[in-house]
């Protein structure tokens, strides 16, 4: 039987998902007792991971839609602005929360959709 390289573990890893280093660590903590954290840093930091998509968003109001005072409650309550700023974004459209992680910008589009406003994710 062959003997398995440093570089053959380190390609293999380049291969895998975040999300199957991740369950690699577990094991190694599971199998070893060792918390192997710097093997998960070091493959994405090497360019070793596959980012599956943008890991941030800006959540831009494109319309406010019928029910426009549901959707100015919901400016105000994510941003913290006052009634006019929430208003003005409310009517003319614009960046309600910028560099938001991807499920909080998913939240927030599925949160303002529900009010019958018209969200992009950029």
């Amino acid at each position: 039987m062959a003997k398995i390289t440093n570089e053959d573990i380190l390609n293999a890893i380049s291969e895998m998902t975040i999300l199957e280093v991740n369950e690699l660590v577990e094991g190694m903590k599971e199998k070893f007792g060792v918390d192997p954290s710097a093997v998960a840093v070091a493959a994405p930091a090497a360019g070793a991971a596959v980012e599956e998509g943008p890991s941030t968003a800006d959540v831009v109001l494109a319309s406010a839609g019928s029910n426009k005072l549901a959707v100015i409650k919901l400016i105000k309550e994510i941003t913290g602005l006052g009634l006019k700023e929430a208003k003005e974004i409310a009517d003319n459209g614009g960046v309600v929360k910028e560099k938001a992680s991807s499920d909080e910008a998913n939240e927030l589009k599925a949160k303002f959709e529900e009010a019958g406003a018209t969200v992009e994710l950029k």
